[in-house]
């Protein structure tokens, strides 16, 4: 491994007589970051350490070179004598050093630093250049369990030179029971079959290295050969599966495909009418068209508008009732109309007007600040985190201050007059417009920054054009490589329980996909029509992959990232809810919505619900009330059990258990009815015998015995599941 610092050597200095010229930026920080100086254990926490502070992640190399070569009086760091530079004796602990050796006497790193020293301490090079891009090769590999690799790192700078910084790199494991790398690059991977990815970072550019453990089982050509295929999605998860050694579990049952697109797309159990239909249907297309249906129900708008409105209705006690009560309108309107959605979110961020008069505007009320609205919209369309960005560099990214900022001056220019935010009720309107003027500065710099894309270049706007719309034009373009993506992993994520991203809103470079070609089809087939939501969600709805059984076999019982199986999944809170309403027969009652609304018709999180905040509606404290846990908890299971509030719907007058109680059915048929209404099946011979029985019980009225019934079942992970 020696040969690598040589190599880069070749570049820094030529030991064998005569210096090439050294650079701060290029020679320097590197072997700074890499000795752990600007670590955020070390120099770069917050306040530095004994005085002195770097920049972490060397993410402001100007800074750090002021700090090292004019801070402390000029003291660190001795030209005419270098070797007394306490920059050296501390990092060698030649001088007593809290943090200990970092750099050992004599060895390469020493003679780089100390050569800069003696050359007067130059802030760049002659003719310098500046990194582009670093490139880890293998950049993936398929390796059996144990293997050992060494990783190269190269960086590549603007005039096409190269250098292999391999020893200079920072490496990281995003799960080291899959693979552990030690300080140089080598790999050494684990007992365990999947895919682990190794994080590089050099300077202030990141790389990966995608590492794939098979299954010690080799599975033939033929274990494939007689998948369903029903489109591209099948053939390229299918693909992947090869890869891996992964064999797709069965198809599941059409009772429990009918339950589970029902509750997916349009968040509502079948009705035990449509159940027995559709169980009695024997036809070859009957999925095909239960997915037709379904898109084409009122309903679907409404599920959805919760989905979305988690990602931008703000919080009514910071923007007010009214904006939110307007953008969950208008967002409503929008999708029953199935407006495309880049049409849908070109309107929101291009939004101008009264805060009382267009739903849109709340959103400008909300993000108030350029940064704010910046990041929100890298996020929530772009699938980019940025947030980390606005103090520092992105540790486990590219993005660095500049790109935060940059990319928060096209919302620069945005002006507002009238009501300021006085939650809750914000009586009067605010105005909010766009006029040439504005700026954003660089908060360390204090430089304006021109508008920018991610991974863009600035751009020119003439002063009459508003910059919201050119970055609308960039986000638009066919071959973006964000916008498209981030929304069909969302939708993806939805379906599936996990995105090919995930988190589905953090794309980079550390946290690649698990599937490449199936997430750029999706994208691609997505753009192609028309960013059609209803037609992503057909193509999704439609593939065999969606319609497996949650059931694993031997070789993917231990995968979730694949989809090799249909992965069980609590139900949200307002479908939760929707769902007891349903299967109860007792409509939840919604302030100031119409009687019989449904749960997915509330438009804030503030609406009074227990039921809904046990199960996990975003909490309306929040400044985004955005975010949900979809993990099951005590407190749910308990509610489920102790609740008298469901007591009261199950024993209700005008329930499904009354009726059924008053009609001429007997108990076997009262019991497949209610397994049709609560599971989108009929009861197996078990599960009747035992139900039946409960009408014999001493005692126990024949009401009585329904109700303990649908209450046995409801408290059912069958029921608080969709699977």
């Amino acid at each position: 491994m020696r040969r690598n610092l040589s190599i880069y050597l070749l570049f820094a200095l030529s030991v064998a007589g005569g210096a090439a010229d050294l650079s701060f930026r290029n020679d320097v920080l590197p072997i700074l970051a890499r000795a752990g100086c600007a670590a955020g254990s070390c120099h770069a926490k917050a306040g530095g350490q004994n005085g002195f502070q770097l920049s972490i992640f060397a993410y402001d190399p100007a800074s750090d070179y002021r700090e090292i070569v004019h801070g402390a009086r000029g003291r660190r760091v001795f030209p005419a004598a270098p070797d007394e530079s306490l920059l050296l004796l501390k990092a060698t602990q030649s001088m007593d050093h809290e943090g200990g050796r970092r750099i050992e006497p004599g060895s390469d790193f020493h003679r780089v630093l100390r050569e800069w020293i003696a050359q007067g301490l130059p802030w760049a090079a002659t003719n310098e250049v500046s990194l582009t891009r670093i490139e880890v090769s293998p950049g993936t590999g398929r390796y059996g369990r144990g293997a050992e690799l060494e990783l190269k790192v190269t960086a590549h700078y603007s005039d096409d030179s190269t250098r292999d910084v391999t020893r200079l790199a920072e490496y990281r494991s995003n799960d080291e029971a899959m693979a552990i790398v030690d300080h140089d690059g080598r790999v050494t991977l684990g007992g365990q079959s999947g895919e682990g990815v190794i994080i590089v970072r050099y300077m202030d550019q990141v790389g990966n290295a995608r590492v794939t453990v098979p299954g010690e089982r080799r599975l033939p050509d033929s274990a494939y050969a007689g998948l369903p295929i029903r489109n591209e999605i099948d053939k390229l998860v299918y693909a992947r599966h090869r890869e891996l050694g992964l064999l797709a579990s069965g198809e599941c049952s059409d009772s429990e495909f009918l339950r589970r697109a029902s509750l997916d797309a349009v968040g509502k159990l079948p009705t035990p009418e449509v159940a027995r239909d559709y169980l009695l249907d024997f036809s070859a297309d009957k999925r095909a068209k239960l997915i037709d249906e379904l898109l084409a129900d009122p309903d679907w708008a409404d599920h959805w508008a919760v989905k979305f409105g988690d990602l931008i209705r703000p919080n009514t006690q910071r923007v007010g009732v009214k904006p939110v009560y307007l953008l969950d309108g208008w967002l409503r309107r929008r999708l029953r109309e199935n407006v495309p959605y880049d049409a849908l979110v070109k309107e929101l961020l291009t939004a101008s007007g009264s805060t009382h008069q267009y739903g849109p505007v709340a959103f400008f009320r909300d993000k108030r600040e350029p940064a704010t609205a910046g990041a929100f919209v890298s996020r929530i369309f772009l699938g980019v985190r940025l947030d980390c960005a606005q103090c520092h560099h992105h540790p486990s990214e590219k993005w660095g201050q500049d790109d935060y900022y940059r990319f928060a001056a096209f919302f620069g220019s945005m002006k507002r007059k009238g009501q300021g935010i006085s939650a809750p009720i914000s009586g009067e309107p605010e105005y909010w417009w766009w006029e040439p003027g504005g700026t954003v500065r660089h908060p360390v710099t204090d430089e304006v920054m021109p508008p920018r894309p991610l991974d863009g270049v600035a751009v020119e706007i003439p002063t009459e054009k508003d910059p919201r719309s050119v970055l609308i034009d960039w986000m638009l373009t066919p071959d973006n490589p964000f916008f498209a993506k981030a929304i069909v992993n969302r939708v993806w994520g939805e379906f599936f329980g996990v995105g090919i991203v995930e988190p589905v809103d953090d794309f980079r470079e550390s946290n690649p996909p698990s599937n490449d070609t199936l997430l750029d089809w999706l994208a691609r087939d997505f753009v192609e029509n028309g960013y059609d939501l209803k037609h992503l969600m057909r193509r999704i709805l439609r593939s065999n992959v969606y319609g497996l059984s949650s059931m694993p076999n031997e070789t993917n019982a231990a995968d979730r990232r694949n989809n090799a199986r249909s992965l069980r999944r609590r139900l949200p809170a307002e479908v939760m809810a929707d769902a007891v309403a349903s299967f109860t027969g007792t409509p939840e009652k919604w302030d100031g919505l119409p009687p019989g609304a449904r749960a997915v018709q509330t438009w804030n999180t503030r609406m009074s619900s227990t039921f809904l905040d046990t199960f996990g509606r975003p909490d309306f404290s929040a400044e985004c009330p955005c975010e949900r846990d979809p993990a099951p908890t005590i407190v749910q299971s308990l509610h489920l059990m102790n609740s008298d509030e469901l007591q009261s719907r199950l024993s209700a007058a005008d329930g499904r258990a009354a009726a059924l109680a008053a009609g001429d059915a007997g108990p076997e048929e009262i019991v497949r009815q209610i397994y049709l209404a609560a599971y989108a099946r009929p009861p197996t011979v078990d599960e009747l015998r035992v139900a039946s029985g409960a009408f014999s019980g001493d005692g126990v009225s024949r009401q009585g015995a329904i109700e303990d019934i649908m209450w046995a079942l409801i408290n059912s992970a069958e029921f608080v599941f969709n699977h």
